[in-house]
């Protein structure tokens, strides 16, 4: 049952001129659980009612007394305070996470709506390092989450293989490469060949004219330029591949910056049409002084596109293939006032869709010993640090439990889960500093914490051999008791932090429900023993267990980690 719900449709009838929607708004939980379950404060009533808020909730309280789902609605402080009854909170509940399984808590909102994610938009030949993860595994649970609500996503990885820096690429390779090297570390050659590039740019300033050119030469399908584009690629995806497999990260398109390079003389053609193409130092803007932002550089002097050019592309041919409800890019703040711009362009060239575009930004993330940069060479694969952290979770496994079965599968389902919690249980706007000490910690608001809770859930279920089948004729009411009326109440707002998360483009709701289930659950474990004599209390008490179980296994898919049934 939606209670707040129902108790919007109880209060509807009591005051006049307010919709039943406006009266769910308003309905909140409070801060302190001793106050109940639910409250809906009475200051905005004043007017309607004339009186003083605390007069109102008396009023209101005394009217919908005798409700059977309450267990008692008080007015306090000028708020409406409702008390579920624990067997009806309990029933409703459990019965509902039971029968739906691992379908609670999904609902419709998208009737199967078109939505695009475009996310991780890694760089070929450049190294996917820490800085990587923030964009892939955001971009990753939003996915998750929007389609367990419903939609129709599409994930697309736009691929950073266009651009000057290719030309930078076969100048480094023409001059410096090595062949048995760029074989056997594909990446790890081309890293190294583009920070030898830089460094030596700061000498030899003619090496950023040759880029350019070769870069020219590329737009303009030159065989020896496209020969070592198409190398740097293949062997770029391939490292690629590896990495989404570990993560579990999956896209159905590939289409990067190259895949609209014939499409961007339409989108020229359109601007000029439109007459917002100006001249400015042999390059061509869009003027977008008039809304606080500087031009929009569209080509450069040489002809050659940019990045805004190919967004511009992608944009109308996914609206045209598509036809999307909404189009998410999940990528760094620092790139803010570029998607300002295009968006804006977008709207200038008069296509109403321009508001159903989304720049879903993230802070950094850095590491103990500092910031990351690809052009310095500073940089942390995260390769290695996915495999550092299984191979630490090896070791763990291996002093408290070594006769654990399928260890490798569990290490790494915990050692790459634990990374990609913490990426997410942080708030994508904030930056934060990857430690993997903490991360790996079976204790506190971390992924392992979480995966164990699930895996001793699934131990008690185990040892009496609980299944759904058996969650019949429970006696809910037993159920009473504080600790577990917690677990209860958090199992109730499972749907409600998926939709916030969906709505926020926030996955660090779902990660933090998500913790709090999972302690909410340890405190019932600490209080209550489950396999106990009295055959309904033990019944009433793993029907709660296999809630929790379904609820943080359906959780933690959403934020990107796998549930182990044992560890």
């Amino acid at each position: 049952m939606n209670y707040k719900l129902e108790i919007a449709k109880h209060m509807a009838p009591l005051i006049e001129g307010m919709e039943e929607a406006e009266i769910l708004e308003g309905i909140e939980y409070p801060k302190n659980k001793e106050m109940g379950d639910f409250a809906y404060p009475c200051f905005r009533l004043a007017k309607t009612f004339r009186k003083a808020p605390q007069i109102i909730a008396s009023e209101l309280a005394e009217q919908l007394k005798g409700l059977e789902f309450l267990e008692s609605v008080e007015a306090i402080s000028g708020f409406l305070n409702f008390r579920i009854s624990a067997a009806h909170f309990a029933k409703t509940t459990l019965e509902a996470v039971i029968a739906d399984g691992a379908d609670y808590g999904k609902q419709a909102l998208g009737t199967e709506k078109p939505v695009i994610i475009e996310y991780s938009s890694a760089n070929i030949a450049k190294p996917f390092h820490m800085g990587h993860i923030r964009s892939t595994m955001i971009g990753e649970s939003l996915k998750r989450i929007y389609d367990f609500l419903g939609y129709k996503t599409v994930a697309i990885n736009h691929l950073g293989d266009y651009g000057t820096q290719f030309g930078k690429l076969i100048v480094a390779y023409k001059r410096w490469g090595d062949d048995e090297a760029l074989k056997a570390t594909p990446i790890r050659e081309l890293l190294r060949i583009y920070v030898k590039f830089h460094a030596e740019a700061e000498t030899e300033p003619a090496l950023e004219d040759e880029a350019r050119q070769w870069f020219v030469k590329l737009e303009g399908g030159d065989e020896e330029a496209t020969r070592l584009w198409t190398l740097f690629k293949e062997m770029s995806l391939k490292a690629f591949g590896k990495t989404y497999d570990m993560l579990g990260v999956s896209f159905d398109s590939y289409a990067g910056e190259s895949f609209y390079t014939d499409k961007m003389p339409e989108i020229l053609t359109l601007l000029r049409e439109k007459g917002l193409l100006k001249k400015s130092e042999g390059a061509e803007i869009v003027d977008l002084e008039p809304y606080g932002m500087p031009p929009a550089l569209v080509t450069k002097s040489d002809g050659s596109t940019l990045y805004l050019t190919r967004d511009l592309a992608a944009a109308k041919y996914r609206k045209d293939t598509y036809d999307f409800a909404k189009n998410i890019y999940v990528v760094g703040a620092a790139q803010r006032l570029h998607f300002q711009q295009w968006f804006k362009v977008i709207e200038l060239m008069g296509y109403p869709w321009y508001a159903d575009l989304v720049h879903v930004d993230f802070g950094m993330v850095s590491l103990e010993s500092g910031a990351l940069s690809t052009r310095k060479g500073n940089v942390t694969f995260l390769d290695d640090v996915l495999e550092k952290a299984v191979e630490q979770t090896k070791s763990i496994i291996e002093e408290k439990n070594p006769n654990l079965n399928n260890k490798e599968a569990v290490a790494k389902a915990v050692g790459v889960g634990a990374v990609v919690f913490q990426e997410l249980y942080t708030s994508r706007t904030k930056d934060y500093t990857f430690i993997m000490e903490k991360t790996l910690s079976f204790e506190g608001e971390t992924g392992p914490y979480v995966q164990y809770t699930h895996a001793r859930a699934c131990s008690v279920l185990r040892k009496t051999d609980f299944t759904a089948n058996d969650a019949t004729g429970v006696d809910f009411a037993l159920l009473s008791d504080e600790a577990s009326r917690d677990v209860v109440r958090t199992l109730s707002k499972f749907s409600e932090a998926v939709v916030t998360a969906h709505e926020n483009y926030e996955p660090h709701t779902v990660a933090r429900y998500v913790v709090d289930l999972a302690q909410k659950f340890n405190r019932f474990y600490h209080d209550n023993a489950i396999i106990v004599e009295d055959e309904a209390l033990k019944k009433a008490r793993l029907a709660l267990v296999y809630a929790v179980k379904t609820v943080l296994a359906s959780g933690l898919n959403l934020v990107c980690l796998e549930a182990p049934e044992q560890m």
